[in-house]
């Protein structure tokens, strides 16, 4: 059984999904946003505010969850290099919390995401939150930003799954035939 936290940075809105794999079974555990604004504007919270909320959040998830497994979406390309770089920033911020609670860190294109999730890697939000809701039989779509994390902690599943079956097919073999 593992218990995996996936994170979809922001620097405004990070979300975070946990879910529960028994064998190739997922079962929701919980969903939900960091938000970093609150009721103010970007230019009226500092970014290293914002990047302590987004720590302190993510360390309180490890807390309560106790997650064996912590995965995040990689960067890509944003809007602009300042962008960029804030998400880079609260990516980190993330990964720090994970870190000092001594969890591995696992990272994934949101292009893989998608694949793993939805079947296409060119897929939108509305279908990963569709989709995300089909593959936990939940009651609604999540947040799109909640969806998008659940869908990473879903695709490290699916990855780690087909691994471990890989891995039991090489062992399996010897001297060039199967057993």
């Amino acid at each position: 059984m593992a218990i995996i936290l996936g994170i979809d940075p922001g620097s405004r809105i990070t979300g975070y999904g946990v879910i529960r794999q028994q064998g190739s079974k997922f079962h929701y555990l919980g969903s939900g946003c960091i938000r970093t604004l609150g009721s103010k504007s970007e230019s009226q919270v500092p970014l290293a505010e914002r990047l302590r909320i987004i720590h302190d959040g993510v360390r309180e998830l490890i807390q309560q969850f106790q997650p064996t497994a912590f995965v995040i979406e990689q960067v890509f390309y944003a809007r602009s290099g300042d962008a960029s770089l804030k998400l880079g920033q609260a990516r980190g911020a993330a990964i720090v919390a994970a870190a000092c609670a001594g969890l591995e860190v696992h990272e994934y294109l949101p292009r893989a995401v998608k694949l793993a999730v939805v079947g296409t890697g060119a897929a939108d939000k509305a279908q990963v939150q569709h989709m995300v809701a089909k593959l936990l039989e939940l009651p609604a779509n999540p947040q799109a930003d909640a969806a998008d994390a659940l869908a990473v902690a879903l695709c490290h599943g699916h990855t780690a799954q087909s691994l471990l079956a890989m891995a039991g097919a090489v062992k399996g073999r010897r001297g060039g035939r199967w057993r």
